[in-house]
This record gives structure tokens, sequence and C-alpha cells, in this order.
């Protein structure tokens, strides 16, 4: 789709992106750390705004989560721990800081569509996972929506941290924190 300039571009758009946010981005700055004359960048894009976009639709900046991304075996510990796992293995903290780069006015207009496709795509499918669990009697007197909302937080909650602060604030690895996390969870709402 893009030739091996364009690519170079693009990744060091992106990475320029999550270091300094995009207003701070320029494209010659963008060329220096890609190697090329900045005239180079406008033969191949329109401008720094069709390159981050450009980008939005690769899989190396975009999680592209579907719901089909999410099987369910019947287990609600294993399911969970697979939810959390697929979610933390595609929404990286790469993603969480491209995501916080391109949250500015003259951007966002165009950009949020996409960023918040992903917290809405997990938050359908943990929806209609827990609206599953009701219809089949086994939660009770809870709020679904509410529910999927509290797992979808607990969750990014730990890529965004992740993504900020690294090893400084937690010295946990995401493996222990999705095996316990969905532990208290389901304890929580009386599931174990």
């Amino acid at each position: 789709m893009y030739d091996e300039t364009q690519m170079k571009i693009i990744d060091a758009a992106m990475n320029l992106v999550m270091e300094r946010g995009y207003s701070s981005t320029t494209t010659k700055d963008i060329a220096k750390a890609a190697g090329i004359n900045e005239c180079t960048i406008f033969r191949k894009f329109k401008g720094k705004k069709e390159i981050i976009l450009s980008a939005m639709e690769l899989p190396e900046w975009n999680p592209c989560l579907k719901a089909q991304d999410f099987p369910v075996c019947g287990d609600v510990e294993q399911d969970l721990v697979s939810f959390a796992k697929t979610y933390m293995r595609k929404v990286t903290p790469q993603m969480v800081k491209v995501s916080i780069g391109l949250r500015t006015p003259e951007l966002y207009g165009e950009t949020a569509p996409g960023i918040l496709k992903v917290p809405q795509t997990f938050k359908k499918v943990l929806l209609d996972y827990f609206l599953e669990l009701q219809s089949q009697g086994r939660l009770k007197g809870m709020d679904a929506e509410v529910l999927a909302a509290q797992f979808l937080s607990m969750n990014f909650g730990f890529v965004f941290l992740d993504a900020s602060f690294g090893k400084q604030l937690f010295g946990i690895c995401k493996e222990p924190y999705i095996e316990d996390s969905v532990k208290v969870f389901i304890h929580g709402i009386g599931l174990k």
C-alpha cells in the first residue's frame, strides 16, 4: 500500500507524535527522523495531517480490535483472562502514547472516531458477554454496562499507567496483573 519512503515518513512521524505530540512535531522534524529531505514529504503526502491519518489505518499504529478477537469458552475466569490478554496484546503502550499524542484540537475531530473505536469495540464485547451471563441467570442484580465499564477501565488503566510510567510506578508485569485482577473482579461480582 505504501512504499518504503512513505513508511519511513509514517514511522518517523508517529514516533515523534508519541514523544512530543502532534502540535510540536514539524515536517522538518519528520524529515530529519526519516533521513530524507523535507520536500520528499510533500511529494509523498499533502502534509503532516495526511501522514497521521494514513498511519491510523495501518496495523502498526492501530490496534484494529474486532469482536472476533474475543472468543468465548464459557468459563468466566478463562474468558475474562483471555479478553484482558487480547486487549493488552493489541492496545500496547505505544498505541496509548500515539492516542495521547493525537489529542490536539487541530486534529482530534478527525482522529477521535478512530481512537474511540477501540474502547467501543471492547465495551461492546464485554457488554454482550455480561448480558449473556445475565440471561443465563449467572449474574443477578448487576448492571451489565457498569460491569463492562469497570472491566474496560481496569485494563485500560494498567496499559495507560504502563505507557506513562513503565516500571517506575508498578513492579508487576501484565500476566500476573491480569490473572489477579480477573480473580478479584469475578469474586467481587459473585461469580467465584
